[in-house]
């Protein structure tokens, strides 16, 4: 048996780890609230950016934007989006399990030049550096409470690289949240935008159920793609001043996204490291007090044996 020494390392041990992770749970929930806050009061403003994407995009006989426009599929940039800590369960590798899934499915070599990576978070960085991926960008300390400010220099770097042809599409990859339990990594194309993916998003944009379910009806004005608009000054000079603005929002809304499911998986994963050191801790005292027990008994013995001998 382990010796009582031995035993009360280890549970002092496993306390102060208990300790650090009840704190971390606790941390976690305060920033998985209001990072769920943010998600979820800025999905009525991402749906109007969208809904008004999808307006303006359906538009006949209107000079495209660029970022509109769709062109033969060369050069591909996928934007991998994580978190830049860890110990936040499997939030990191469900991110990156769907992105090698997408590649396993469309047979896309990693290392081949006509495919360029722009990492968000560290952890998507230090995997991409691991598998020799061409990085271009990267991107992290995007923040707890993000803001449109943090989103601009990466928007800005995708409209650029596209408007110069460096890619002529944009795949992203990153985690919606659903629930406190559940964050589910998606794919989405960013560029080109196209009426189809505005209108899918919009769609997995709005929750059936909670607070903000009235949006859901709201969802027939995008197949209404038939009804005239009044686009003043003209249809050209807003769709070249609103496309780059709209698409930061959306870009926006994927960030707070994967940071509420970010701080929900890691409150998760502390709570359960909590509760298993709580566990273990109790199994340690209780070897502790049989050891001691034993140790006690066996003295009693020898006194007692002890005490025989002399009479």
């Amino acid at each position: 048996m382990e010796s009582g020494q031995s035993l009360k390392r280890r549970m002092k041990s496993v306390q102060n780890i208990g300790q650090i992770t009840k704190a971390m749970e606790l941390v976690s929930a305060t920033k998985m609230r209001r990072s769920q806050e943010l998600a979820l009061t800025s999905r009525p403003y991402a749906y109007a950016a969208l809904e008004l994407l999808g307006i303006l995009s359906s538009l006949k006989d209107v000079p495209v934007p660029e970022l509109f426009r769709k062109r033969a599929i060369k050069r591909t940039a996928f934007l991998l989006m994580t978190s830049d800590k860890g110990l936040a369960g499997s939030f990191n590798g469900a991110v990156i399990r769907e992105f090698e899934k997408y590649m396993k499915a469309n047979r896309v070599d990693i290392l081949d030049p006509r495919y360029s990576f722009i990492a968000i978070g560290l952890k998507a960085k230090a995997y991409l550096e691991r598998r020799k991926a061409n990085v271009v960008a990267s991107f992290h300390r995007v923040g707890d409470f993000s803001n449109l400010l943090e989103a601009e220099p990466i928007a800005d770097f995708l409209i650029d690289g596209y408007v110069r042809e460096d890619f002529d599409n944009v795949v992203a990859f990153f985690t919606t949240f659903v629930t406190a339990l559940r964050q589910d990594p998606v794919v989405r194309e960013f560029l080109p935008v196209s009426y189809e993916t505005i209108k899918q998003s919009v769609e997995e944009t709005i929750p059936r159920a909670g607070r903000y379910a009235d949006y859901a009806k709201a969802e027939t004005l995008l197949d209404e793609k038939d009804k005239e608009y009044i686009i003043e000054p003209s249809p050209k000079e807003v769709m070249d001043e609103l496309a780059p603005k709209l698409l930061k929002i959306r870009l926006y809304h994927a960030i707070l996204e994967a940071n509420a499911s970010e701080h929900s998986a890691r409150r998760v994963a502390m709570k359960n490291a909590s509760d298993n050191a709580s566990e273990l801790s109790g199994e340690l005292t209780m070897v502790y007090n049989k050891s001691r027990q034993a140790a006690i008994t066996a003295q009693i013995i020898e006194i007692t044996s002890g005490a025989q001998a002399l009479e």
